[in-house]
Order: structure tokens, then sequence, then C-alpha cells
């Protein structure tokens, strides 16, 4: 790897601060150690971006389904002409039923 992509990626990252009651850091350090992370960071970033994954996951599952349900209310409503394919399986099928 050259210099200029070590670089380019050392320059991707960013920063975050927040500020916080007493009571939360306290809290937030006592978990981060039981959970045995290293530092209040690396147990705030963690454990954000567990739930900040879970969040996304859940959003995209939900605009799926929305999308799926609008497809399916679609042809419902809407539906297609029956295709050759679909005639034909229907004819075999009254004929097996009528025997």
């Amino acid at each position: 790897m050259n210099q200029t992509n070590i670089k380019s990626k050392v320059n991707t990252q960013a920063r975050f601060d927040a500020r916080l009651s007493r009571s939360q850091k306290d809290l937030f350090e006592k978990a981060a150690s039981i959970r045995g992370f290293k530092s209040l960071s690396e147990f705030v970033i963690h454990t954000t971006q567990e739930v900040a994954i879970s969040i996304v996951e859940k959003h995209n599952a939900i605009l799926a389904s929305e999308a799926d349900r609008k497809v399916f209310f679609d042809a419902l409503v809407n539906p297609s002409k029956p295709n050759q394919k679909l005639k034909e399986a229907s004819r075999r099928y009254l004929k097996q039923v009528a025997e």
C-alpha cells in the first residue's frame, strides 16, 4: 500500500463529541467495564453501531414489506390477462378434476 492510500484512509475518520450527565457517564463506564471494553469510547462506538445496524435492517425490511404489499395489492386490483401457459394449465386442471 502506498503512502497516498494510507493517508486517505486516515483522513476518512471522523470525530463525534457528546455531552452527557454524570449519571449517564457512570452508567456507561460501568457497562463498558462489565462487558470488558478497554475504554468508554470503544464501548459507545461498538454499542451504538450494533443498535444503528439493527435500526437500518428493520427499516429496510419495512420498506421491502411495503413494496411487496403494493405489488400484491396492485396484482389483485389490476390483474394481468392470463397468458397462454396459464390458459393451458387451467384446461389441464379442469380436465383432471372432471375425470
